[in-house]
């Protein structure tokens, strides 16, 4: 298991935020065109990402509040393959599918997504990791209060929910 701690605020522009990140000479990764599917699970969240860079089985405990919060995450990253998929979905059931498209770039340990997700618009997400417990929750916090400043994020971009959450909202 790793340590997140991480924010994601609604984003009118992100292509500004972007280019402003440029000044930080960030490592681009790509453009990943994901499918995120959400199982049911009696504890915390998980998904099966799937995408052209990044694919993961995802378990994670995040509290639903705006800001940065702190996220127990457990990835297990793997090949492509159906059959997982398939299992989940017999074992578990599908619980929501998000489609986004995902610019991916790191700056150090800081993981930064602009992201474009069908159905509710666009999005930067800041993910200050620590794979192994030598950064600590307070540089992360640290970090992560850094880069909303950085992007001039307000307190009412912050979304409190995942993306999972506003699209099952949006179904009811």
């Amino acid at each position: 298991m790793h340590l997140n701690f991480e924010f994601k605020a609604r984003c009118a522009h992100p292509d500004e935020l972007e280019a402003k990140l440029q000044s930080r000479s960030p490592r681009f990764v790509g453009e990943d065109a994901q499918t995120d599917t959400y199982f049911h699970v009696p504890n915390g969240r998980m998904k099966l990402r799937e995408g052209n860079i990044e694919n993961a089985l995802i378990h994670y405990v995040r509290h639903n509040t705006a800001g940065a919060k702190q996220s127990d995450v457990i990835l297990y990253t793997h090949e492509p393959d159906a059959r997982l998929k398939a299992a989940l979905t017999a074992a578990l059931g599908v619980k929501v599918v998000v489609d986004k498209r995902r610019r991916i770039y790191f700056v150090d340990n800081v993981k930064l997504h602009f992201d474009r997700v069908a159905g509710l618009g666009t999005f930067v997400e800041v993910e200050a990791i620590d794979l192994d417990g030598s950064i600590g929750v307070e540089k992360l916090q640290e970090q992560c209060r850094e880069y909303a400043a950085f992007f001039g994020i307000q307190d009412s971009d912050y979304m409190s929910e995942s993306y999972s959450d506003l699209l099952m909202q949006k179904q009811k």
